[in-house]
């Protein structure tokens, strides 16, 4: 195991496929609650997802912007994982395009019921959410 601020090419490789990641934002006196999303690393080395605009993870990094995301190699495979954590920001734009790439890479959008269910997702009010990593933590086997 090792801690860096920085992803390495090896990280971004991984970050790369079409997992899911776990996302868990500070919450008030409960530990956190991880939850499975669709996410991308940028070019400029953060990390970002998109969310509806009420949803109680937004809510969460207004109040609290500390923020990490974990996404490992599937069963099967050698034990993978890269663990980034740092400050979140909550942006206005880029959601649907996001959402939009994100759709492509995890789903067939050939399949008419794919392409409808990304179409309704386009239609509800989303935002983007970048994490700013200050901690990553990986393993590779």
């Amino acid at each position: 195991m090792s801690d860096t601020s920085l992803l390495t090419t090896e990280d971004l490789e991984l970050l790369a496929r079409p997992l899911h990641g776990f996302l868990s934002v500070a919450g008030p006196a409960q530990p956190p609650q991880p939850r499975p999303v669709w996410f991308e690393a940028a070019a400029d080395g953060t990390v970002q997802l998109f969310t509806e605009r009420d949803s109680l993870k937004v809510r969460r990094l207004e109040r609290d912007p500390r923020a990490s995301l974990v996404v490992a190699a599937p069963v099967g495979e050698g034990e993978h994982w890269v663990s980034v954590a740092g400050r979140a920001t909550v942006e206005a734009d880029g959601a649907r395009d996001l959402a939009s790439r994100l759709a492509a890479r995890y789903w067939d959008l050939g399949d008419p019921a794919r392409a409808e269910a990304l179409a309704g997702m386009l239609r509800v009010d989303l935002l983007r959410v970048v994490i700013h990593p200050e901690s990553v933590r990986r393993y590779a086997s």
